[in-house]
């Protein structure tokens, strides 16, 4: 059984925060959240710039176990957030990054490669960056949900299962 973990969603998008394109995250977050009865504590929008990125991941800490980044995973020079969640994390769990880039494959091919999808502990929090469409946030939530219970047990302290 899933406990009720505190997700937080930071949604890295100009063209969203300007409104210059709708919000397709936020909706398929909460849907998904609610479906497996987990918590939705925190979320904004913001543009893609590093003070903006630590304001909202400072602001979602304490109140949170869970935090998805979506944006800013590609290669190009607006692509940061993988950088500036990386520069203040304890831990990087690569196996995140591995399992999405697998999953999303059969959708993008081997475009996937240019993916830095990734997942990072800071402080006692789960800190996933996923890319910004639709599709890889499924498979970002599919994945964080599916190990909720255990990362939070894991991160409180609580030894592990025998």
């Amino acid at each position: 059984m899933l406990v009720l973990a505190r997700f937080a969603l930071i949604v890295t998008s100009d063209s969203v925060y300007n409104g210059i394109k709708k919000d397709e995250i936020t909706p398929i977050v909460e849907k998904m959240l609610k479906e497996y009865n987990q918590e939705l504590v925190f979320k904004t929008i913001i543009k893609n710039n590093k003070e903006d990125l630590i304001n909202a991941l400072n602001n979602s800490l304490n109140i949170s176990d869970i935090i998805l980044v979506t944006g800013g995973t590609g290669i190009s020079p607006k692509d940061i957030s993988i950088d500036v969640v990386k520069s203040i994390a304890q831990k990087e769990l690569p196996g995140f990054g591995e399992i999405h880039r697998m999953k999303s494959f059969n959708d993008v091919g081997y475009r996937v490669v240019l993916s830095r999808a990734s997942a990072f502990i800071i402080n006692k929090n789960l800190v996933a960056v996923s890319p910004g469409n639709p599709s890889a946030v499924k498979i970002s939530l599919e994945i964080l949900i599916s190990i909720a219970n255990h990362a939070v047990e894991q991160l409180s302290g609580k030894p592990h299962d025998k």
